[in-house]
Formats: structure tokens, sequence, C-alpha cells
């Protein structure tokens, strides 16, 4: 270790993007590097703490109880479990505190050049930062700003008087709300309205916008909006939530929608309306770092304005927040400041997913934001054998490929699984593969990503004019979009 207060590198930030750096520095230096990791609250950031971790543990849960009370097939009685909603809550933090524990506190202690300080830092200079709490200046040769994200907080008259639940408080929890407002149409909200509705709760999703997710393509979240109605939860689009108070039942909330005016009594109120970057504190101009209400601005290499300066993870002004973009990012960081490597990142070949059942997933560009001239096919589900099967047909697959190149640009599911198959189409678009190479690949009959192959194959032959396994190409069929309502029997 250098003398105290000098060091190689200085992280502000304790969560994904802030340990891949930390991790892949110190390999590459092999542990000569010296750096400090500034931050305060549970080490892991959001994902372990009060993001991807709580969250599915929490839709694993609710999807045994919705299976258990909804069986698939014939010859089984639905049951109704009994939920002990303190005791889930209980056994999910003790998951976060587990996962915590073996994936970070443990982890970073195995890296003696690494030292923890507590606090919150700000930028003095363009060389240094000072721990607000303590006083402590720490003087750096590089920077890496990884304080990711909050919850953002709507400007609602009477919201912060009634109590609000966000994605940060909600795992306190330990009573079941029996009526629960959600202001917001993202991730969050699907992913949690879905699960507390499967739990017993009473959901009603308040989303401004006239679609869930709207950075999924129409036909996938207008899907998913049929999904979460047909389970009962209430989806109220285009609608505008402008004033919430306390009552002698819970809480009251009014919201606008096609020009009318109504009220709702709920318990709890969850505020899941996006994420806000942690920049405010950082005084990122006197570092002579460019950046917006939006994030701090950067290179494809994760450089700031200020080239000793790198950013990743949610703080960075882009479109994904996601851990493992953070954690790739932080990764590039460090291998950019210790190998001059050059590496960059380009979002349109990562991929990312909701886990809503069925699972929403993507990778690269919508049909509507691809600059260049592209095609596409929308299957559905129903078309997959492997759906029928499992009597899982709520969902659709499609496809974009560019009209010149033939190079697959975009592929998206909203299919059981989703995410874990969206991995395979990733390595497609980042590889340059054409849709006769998907074509041509070989996949396992009978899956659900078995989708993305019939997807592909519609751009050449009518669906309807084949065999489960016909593999061998075809002269090209004009086909259009596969229609919705169209469902083939088992081969």
């Amino acid at each position: 270790m250098s003398k105290a207060g000098d060091y190689d590198l200085v992280i502000i930030g304790r969560g994904a993007a802030a340990f891949a750096a930390a991790i892949r520095a110190s390999e590459i230096t092999a542990g000569q590097a010296s750096i400090a990791m500034v931050g305060k609250g549970p080490l892991g950031g959001t994902c372990v703490n009060v993001g991807c971790v709580p969250s599915k543990y929490l839709i694993e849960a609710a999807g045994d109880a919705y299976r258990a009370s909804r069986p698939r097939y014939p010859g089984f009685e639905a049951m109704r479990p009994k939920v002990d909603f303190a005791r889930l809550m209980a056994s999910l933090r003790e998951a976060v505190a587990s996962e915590r524990t073996s994936k970070y506190e443990d982890v970073i202690a195995a890296y003696d050049n690494v030292r923890l300080v507590e606090g919150t830092a700000s930028f003095t200079g363009k060389d240094e930062v000072i721990v607000r709490e303590s006083g402590l200046r720490l003087k750096g040769y590089n920077f890496l700003i990884a304080t990711g994200s909050r919850p953002k907080v709507p400007d609602v008259p009477g919201l912060r008087e009634a109590g609000y639940l966000t994605s940060d408080t909600v795992w306190d929890l330990d009573a079941l709300p029996q009526r629960l407002a959600i202001i917001g149409g993202g991730a969050v909200a699907v992913e949690l309205g879905q699960a507390l509705s499967r739990l017993g709760s009473s959901v009603t999703i308040f989303q401004r916008r006239p679609r869930l997710v709207p950075k999924a393509e129409p036909e996938l979240s207008e899907r998913l909006a049929h999904v979460l109605r047909s389970e009962g939860v209430r989806v109220e689009l285009g609608a505008e939530v402008i004033k919430i108070g306390r009552s002698p039942s819970g809480k009251s909330l009014r919201f606008a929608h096609g020009g009318e005016v109504n009220e709702v009594e709920v318990d709890q109120v969850l505020v899941a309306a996006g994420r806000s970057p942690n920049v405010s504190e950082l005084e990122l101009e006197r570092a002579g770092v460019g950046y917006s209400q939006r994030g701090v601005r950067v290179y494809p290499t994760m450089a700031t304005s200020n080239p000793r300066i790198y950013a990743a993870g949610d703080v960075v002004d882009q479109g994904i927040m996601a851990e493992a973009l953070a954690a790739k990012e932080g990764a590039i960081a460090a291998e950019n400041i210790y190998d001059h490597a050059e590496k960059e990142i380009d979002l349109a070949q990562f991929p990312w997913s909701i886990f809503t059942d069925p699972q929403l997933a993507s990778v690269g560009y919508a049909q509507a934001d691809y600059p260049g001239t592209a095609e596409a096919r929308l299957l559905d589900l129903s078309w997959v054998p492997r759906a029928r099967i499992a009597r899982e047909v709520e969902g659709a697959f499609k496809l974009v490929v560019d009209s010149s190149s033939r190079k697959v640009v975009g592929a998206h599911a909203l299919a059981p699984n989703a995410g874990e198959l969206i991995s395979g189409a990733a390595l497609a678009i980042k590889c340059g593969l054409t849709v006769e190479d998907l074509i041509d690949g070989p996949h396992v009959f009978p899956t659900i990503s078995e989708g993305i192959k019939l997807a592909a194959q519609s751009f050449k032959r009518d669906l309807a004019k084949m065999s489960c396994c016909v593999e061998r190409k075809s002269i090209a069929v004009k086909v259009s979009a596969m229609s919705s309502s169209v469902k083939l029997p088992l081969s």
C-alpha cells in the first residue's frame, strides 16, 4: 500500500461496478495497485441488498403459491396455500445477508490492497476527494465513479405526508398490503406488482404512459399487460396520479384518466417511477467531469471528460440499468486504466430482462429505433411446441433484421425463462450472425429457445407448412407477422 491518503485508484461506490473494478485492477497489477473504496451502507450496492436478489427471491416464492393455486394440467386439484408473509420476508432478508457476506464481504476481505473507507466522498479538485463525515482526504492517480442510483420519487401532492414504499424499503414489510397502489410501469412495477398480487394483495398499477415497460417492443408490452390483467392485477395506462392523502382506512389516491378524475382507497403506495443517478453529492464540477440529471457522461471506454476519472454502472448516463452491465463496465474501466486496452462497451449488444412470469427479455434494437432499414417478424409463443406442451403460450418472440445485410440487430421475447435464452441472441448479434445463420444453427427440441429459430425461419417460409424438425433451407416465402390467434397442433 502507498502512504495513507494516496492511492493508485480511488473508487467511489461499493456496488457491482466498484467491486468488478477493484478485483480486475488487482488481478492486472498482481495486487500491487493501492485501491480505496469509499461508500456508505451495506456492501454490494443495489443488486444484492435491495434489487436483484430480494426481488427474485420474492418472485420465485410468489410463483410457487400461484402454480399451486392454478395447476396447468388436468388431474390436479387447485390449492391456495396459506402464506405466512412475515416468515417469508424474514427468510428473504436472511438470503440477502447470506449473499452479501459470501459474494461481497468475504470476497473483498481477501484483497489486502483494497481499503474500505466509510463515508460520502466529494471531489475537491481533479485528483482528490474528501470524505465528508471524517474529513479524510484521499488523493488518487485514477478514479472510478460508481455511486449507482436511487429510486426516483415523483412530486405528487400529499405523497410524502401520506407515506410510501420504494424498491429500497419494501423489503422491510412484515405484513402483506391488502390493497397496494404502484406508481410507475417499468421493471420494478411489473415484477413486484405481479409477485405481491400472487401472494394475495389487490394490486393496481398506475402508469402515466400509454403502455407498460416503454423500452420494450410494443407488441410484447401489450401482451404483458394482458397477462397481468388476466391474473387480477388492475393496470391503469395513461393514468396520472394527481393527489394522495391519508384516509380512515389507509390512503386515498386520486388519479386522472381519459379526461376523468377517479379515486381509490389503498393500504400502501409503492413508488416505482424509475431511478435517479447518485451525482448530487459528488461535486463533479470541481473535478471537471461532465454530467446531467441522467447521469455522468462517458465515452464508450467509460472515461469521463477528465481522462483520469472513469464512471461505471447506474450512475452513468445510459439507457440500461443492470447489475451485469455495471460489473462489465467496472471491469472495462479497470482494463483501460491499467492495460491501456481501449476497450469499449456497446449497449446494442447488451441484453436485459424483466423477471415477470413470463419473463420479458431483449437485446439490440427495437424495430422503431433501428437507424437503418429493418425487417421484423413477430412469432406468437403458441407456435413453439415446448410452450404448447407446457401449457404456457402467453407471449411472443420478435426478431429484427437489417434489410441489406440480413444481420440480426434485435431480438425480443416474452416467454418462460426469456432471461436465460436471450444470451444466445446476444451472442448472435455480437458475432454479426445473419437470419440464415440462426436458421442453420442447431437447437435442442423441444425448448422455448427454439422460438428464436422459428422466428428466423418465418422470414423464409410459411411455418404452417413445416413439421417440428424441419432444418433445411427453403426458397424465400413472403410472410407477414404471425397472428397471435393462430395455434398449431402438436406435431
